[in-house]
């Protein structure tokens, strides 16, 4: 279902792409195949328990991204995309739903290893699916996309900060109790990481400012600032 409903927002914003004329197709759809055939690496190793925590930040993740190309649509007068970014949000929303309620059984149960693979986690930064592609110029194209995200408000390390948060706080994480020395040091780490965070976005609004460009082979190559 998951993958299903996943597949479907890609096709919808693949063919409002095509419909719309403001993009190179034929770049667009080599990302895809170099994509597709590069996969992704999550990096929770075959354990359940790092792939409900790395599905519960990616969903919420994704949730407010689409939430807000959305609103930045609807200020633009593109009533469309934005109908079709709400609606791939509102699908987020009920994927985080879902993940979080698993992880939050996970730690009812087993509160010790999922505080540790938490830390884990977040450790090695959550990265988001897309993170390996490239489109046949670009070589650094995913970091490039994510400084524009960052610059525009679409996706920003405040952002990540916030759903740090907002776990921890769904999780009621810094009130488990009975953890082993291990769990403790995790629980300790994650509860105090956000503000950490927030210092990275500080210095990639002083980074946007440098006046850096990049171009993008999807818009025929305009160059657009970083």
């Amino acid at each position: 279902m998951w993958t299903a409903e996943e597949n479907r927002h890609g096709d919808l914003l693949n063919k409002y792409l095509y419909l719309c004329g403001r993009v190179d197709m034929r770049q667009v759809e080599k990302t895809i195949q170099y994509l597709i055939g590069s996969g992704m690496d999550p990096r929770t190793e075959n354990s359940p328990y790092l792939g409900f925590l790395y599905t519960s930040f990616q969903e919420r993740a994704t949730f407010i991204s689409h939430g807000n190309t959305a609103r930045f649509a609807k200020g633009y007068g593109d009533l469309k995309l934005a109908q079709i970014c709400g609606t791939i949000a509102a699908d987020e929303k009920r994927h985080e739903t879902a993940y979080t309620k698993i992880v939050e059984k996970l730690f009812e149960i087993d509160p010790d290893t999922t505080m540790s693979d938490f830390e884990d986690m977040m450790r090695k930064k959550v990265s988001m699916p897309a993170h390996l592609m490239y489109d046949g110029q670009d070589n650094g194209l995913f970091d490039h996309f994510s400084a524009v995200a960052q610059r525009l408000g679409v996706y920003t390390a405040r952002d990540y900060a916030d759903i740090l948060e907002f776990l921890v706080k769904r999780w009621n994480v810094e009130k488990i109790e009975g953890l082993s020395s291990k769990g403790r040091k995790a629980q300790d780490y994650v509860c105090k990481l956000a503000p950490r965070i927030r210092r990275l976005d500080e210095r990639a609004q002083e980074r946007a400012k440098q006046g850096e460009t990049c171009t993008f082979s999807w818009i025929f190559n305009k160059e657009i600032l970083l």
